[in-house]
């Protein structure tokens, strides 16, 4: 597919030219020193610097690591080394390198802790003191939200990392924050049609849920789907990030007349949650006359191998895996390999495009200030990284791209190759509208921090 390059709409146009952006909400946040009379961090020397914030301890760890390497790699890609990776591939073929805009990339990085408070500490630092003139990461939907928010009030780009909660792009929505990732309103409509044809229409479900933005969010999607094909629900109990024992949460699902317990746990709560409710011997009961079922309605590679045997058959979704045979996923998952010696995850996947693509659009604006950066982002579509075409759609700043619907592999191959994908839900079928109740907001106005 060749590069389609959209006309930029009134409204973006407006943003790259307002200079003065919206004012800080809180204009001591940031020392002088970042400041210059162009915009936010504008790059006066040879490099160009960029924020990685990342989950380096906490329940979301394990996500934030290979994040930090597919970061690490995109870099060393932009600035001429390696073979190149999904640069080969891109549909843009703007970035050839070279850097960007003539110069070198360089990058910081923070611990987010998978705590907002500790997020937002280390990505002010980074514009503050390290001169970032674009934060990405996060693994967590609430942290990704506090920097997202952080970012806007600054002045610089933020490009979400791993972020699943609908509010990203839907009431907490920002005009400097751009999101690659899926969000719940998508796994809810690919998902449902596939458990109704594995486990029928009736069916009572029990969900635990992560207390947080994107386990609301998650199960509210799932909800709907789920008793949009006739599914009941039975209970929802929300559950601490990060809680280790979930066995008290478990105990009541065996007297509560449900058939499914739907896990709306990430990372190693889900690693956590799972192992337990197997260990309780829910796969071996039948409720209802049935066979009862456990989901979990995100998944990654990592989950999957910290579940090990447990995630055998057990439906999901993810944004992307590593078996895919399009030309992108095999280029990044060849480079990866070579580089870290074993596959990449989804989390690696989504950071490391979010890199390739704001280089792309501050390479296509021939600037890094911020609002000219956004608006070549905005109704941006591209082939070639590895979900294929894609759409950064410019009312919400959220891709729209195909999902796969994944279950664990009965009789995986290696440790790695855990997951089966059972069905690529078409881009059309999880596609809706900018203001649809479920992920309204206000975008509001770019902000270039001058």
């Amino acid at each position: 597919m060749s590069l389609i390059r959209k006309p930029l709409n009134r409204r973006s146009i407006l943003r790259a030219g307002a200079m003065g952006g919206a004012a800080l909400a809180t204009p001591t946040i940031f020392t002088s020193k970042a400041w210059s009379a162009g915009y936010l961090n504008e790059p006066k020397g040879a490099e160009v610097i960029l924020g990685f914030n990342v989950p380096q301890t906490g329940a979301y760890a394990d996500e934030g690591a290979d994040e930090l390497r597919a970061y690490q790699l995109a870099v060393k890609h932009l600035n001429g080394e390696g073979d190149g990776g999904m640069l080969n591939t891109f549909s843009s073929k703007v970035l050839g390198g070279e850097g960007v805009n003539g110069k070198k990339v360089a990058y910081v990085t923070g611990d987010t802790q998978t705590k907002s408070d500790a997020a937002r500490a280390s990505a002010k630092r980074m514009i503050e003191k390290d001169g970032a003139v674009m934060i990405t990461g996060g693994s967590s939907s609430g942290v990704a939200i506090a920097v997202q928010s952080l970012c806007q009030e600054a002045g610089v780009i933020f490009m979400a990392g791993l972020t699943h909660s609908n509010d990203t792009t839907g009431k907490d929505r920002r005009a400097n924050g751009f999101r690659h990732f899926f969000n719940t309103e998508m796994t809810g409509a690919a998902l449902g049609p596939v458990l109704k044809n594995a486990f029928g229409s009736d069916r009572k479900a029990y969900h635990l849920t992560a207390d947080y933005t994107w386990g609301w969010s998650q199960e509210g999607s799932i909800k709907k789907y789920t008793e949009a094909i006739g599914w009941e629900t039975a209970a929802a109990v929300r559950t601490p990030l990060g809680a280790g024992d979930f066995s008290q949460y478990i105990t009541p699902v065996l007297n509560s007349g449900a058939d499914v317990l739907v896990l709306n746990h990430y990372g190693k709560d889900m690693v956590n949650s799972l192992t337990q409710a197997v260990q309780f011997g829910l796969r071996d009961k039948q409720v209802n006359g049935k066979d009862f079922q456990i989901v979990v309605p995100l998944f990654s590679r990592l989950m999957a191998q910290g579940a090990g045997e447990n995630i055998k058959g057990i439906f999901g979704s993810t944004n992307w895996n590593w078996s895919l045979q399009d030309e992108g996923s095999k280029a990044f998952v060849k480079s990866f390999g070579q580089e870290y010696g074993f596959p990449p995850s989804q989390a690696a996947h989504t950071t490391y495009c979010q890199t390739l693509l704001y280089a792309d659009a501050a390479q296509r604006a021939g600037t890094f200030e911020p609002c000219a950066v956004a608006a070549a982002l905005e109704d941006f579509e591209f082939d070639g990284l590895g979900n294929g075409p894609t759409l950064y759609r410019g009312a919400d700043h959220q891709c729209f791209k195909d999902v796969l619907v994944v279950k664990g592999k009965e009789n995986p191959s290696s440790q790695f190759d855990l997951l089966e994908v059972v069905e690529v839900t078409p881009r059309a079928q999880v596609e809706y509208a900018p203001d649809m109740a479920d992920v309204a907001g206000e975008l509001g106005t770019c902000n270039n921090g001058a």
